[in-house]
């Protein structure tokens, strides 16, 4: 009875005792959890669908023990996650998500051995994540984006071996980089943007960190230092590129398939489902410095690469143009220098680039997909020239100052008290008279009279200088 169109709850459902599936997604239901629901299939329900409706009031407490999948999500429930939905030990999907969901957790929800999606985002749950996930535990995908939660991150979710996708981004989270997730050989997404993270980023503690790795967004953060470089070394997923045997496969199983929000080009978009084959990386809005490490032109797969708003130093590396598979690039509110790289010209699918707010200088490369970015690729950058800028490289050479001429320099300093043409008069004078001297000690080699003669044209030139300095105050 999915997309309806009916506003509450059918009255046969009453009598239905041995329902298994149940599906009353996309329709206009309205109101609280009517009572006589939690009868409904107690022993035989598998598959409770009521994504999407006007539900609202507080979460039912529902005791379906044979209850597998429960989507319960984009409704306007409120109130806290009774501990009794860990009652059902065969759950394989929660999903709670889009609602206005408060309190904390239930910490059983970590003890759980069934289930595989935990999806509970854009609520208002605070408090801290549970902090004991078991050993044998089931968990494919934990998404808990946008809450309020807080504290650190629980190193016990190193034991979710299975886990593919880990979202905590948008909470209060604060420590280090979870470096012992590292280990985690399915994980294909993780996300912890606009958390309270901090610090470096050291080198990885396994031999093969994050093997499967596609989606790593720890943006709007406090990390500094420089980027690291030997966990860009090892992303394998990322260096693998399928040409020519795409075919289009989406994360998830089943009845849930993954979905993520994701700054893209420039634009924070939904990904209704996640493709197989979609890398991104974006280390944005933190305080990362020094120079971009070549070794990331290996990331063949990459479709988004975003390291704007840091403090990045240095030229951009001409290896990005070996980076094939790139469709956006924002380098944005750096302090890179040099020239943009002709290489980027080879990338092939590049619609997005922002390179504004730096320090690069000289030509703007052209031809390809450069020649449609506009002015905002790029501005902010005083010493860059060529389309699409108005001003051409020739021009922005003609403007540089000429070297100063000795009249300039003169009129650059007038307290000095004599100009130039003083010093060039006893300039000519000393030659002579060195040469004069040169000659007497020749001839006569008696240096006494020499430093007394010395000693009295030193004297004679002073009285010179002095006069020539006067005249040319007046002058003035």
């Amino acid at each position: 009875m999915a997309s309806s169109n009916i506003s509450e709850f059918p009255n046969f459902l009453r009598t239905a005792t041995n329902l298994q599936f149940l599906d009353l997604s996309n329709n206009k239901i309205y109101g609280q959890f009517p009572r006589w629901l939690g009868d409904v299939g107690r022993d035989s329900l598998q598959f409770l669908d009521l994504r999407a409706n006007l539900l609202q009031g507080s979460f039912p407490t529902l005791s379906f023990l044979s209850l597998q999948y429960f989507f319960v999500s984009n409704n306007k429930l409120t109130g806290e996650i009774p501990s009794l939905i860990c009652n059902a030990s065969y759950l394989d999907v929660l999903d709670l998500s889009h609602n206005n969901l408060s309190g904390i957790i239930p910490k059983c929800l970590a003890h759980s051995k069934s289930l595989s999606v935990l999806d509970l985002r854009m609520n208002s749950l605070h408090g801290t994540i549970p902090t004991a996930f078991s050993k044998r535990n089931n968990f494919r995908n934990i998404n808990l984006n946008g809450n309020q939660l807080e504290g650190p991150l629980p190193q016990s979710l190193a034991n979710c071996r299975n886990l593919e996708v880990l979202d905590l981004g948008s909470n209060k989270i604060n420590g280090t980089f979870p470096y012992w997730l590292d280990g985690l050989l399915n994980l294909r997404v993780l996300v912890i943007r606009s958390n309270k993270f901090q610090g470096r980023i050291g080198n990885p503690k396994t031999k093969s960190p994050f093997p499967n790795l596609r989606i790593l967004d720890i943006s709007n953060n406090e990390f500094n230092g420089p980027l690291p470089r030997k966990y860009f070394k090892y992303l394998k997923a990322m260096t693998n590129v399928d040409e020519g045997k795409v075919v289009l496969k989406y994360m998830g199983e089943g009845y849930y398939q993954d979905s993520l929000n994701v700054m893209m080009k420039g634009l924070y978009i939904e990904l209704v489902r996640i493709q197989t084959v979609f890398t991104t990386i974006d280390f944005s809005n933190n305080s990362f410095r020094g120079e971009m490490p070549k070794i990331i032109g290996r990331l063949k797969s990459l479709k988004g690469l975003n390291f704007s708003h840091n403090n990045l130093t240095g030229y951009i590396p001409s290896s990005f143009g070996n980076l094939s598979n790139l469709e956006w690039l924002d380098l944005s509110f750096n302090k890179l220098i040099g020239e943009i790289p002709r290489q980027l010209t080879d990338i092939p699918w590049l619609a997005v680039l922002n390179l504004s707010h730096n320090q690069l200088t000289g030509h703007i490369p052209s031809g390809k997909q450069f020649d449609t970015f506009d002015n905002d690729s790029y501005i902010e950058n005083l010493d860059l020239c060529g389309f699409p800028f108005s001003r051409t490289c020739n021009s922005l050479e003609a403007k540089k100052p000429p070297p100063l001429t000795l009249q300039q320099e003169d009129n650059l300093e007038p307290e000095n008290g004599f100009g130039w043409q003083a010093v060039l008069m006893g300039y000519g004078c000393g030659v002579i008279f060195g040469m004069l001297m040169g000659y007497l000690m020749f001839k006569f080699g008696k240096p006494q009279y020499i430093v007394r003669t010395v000693m009295l044209e030193q004297h004679i030139m002073l009285k010179r200088l002095k006069k020539n300095a006067q005249r040319q105050g007046g002058k003035k």
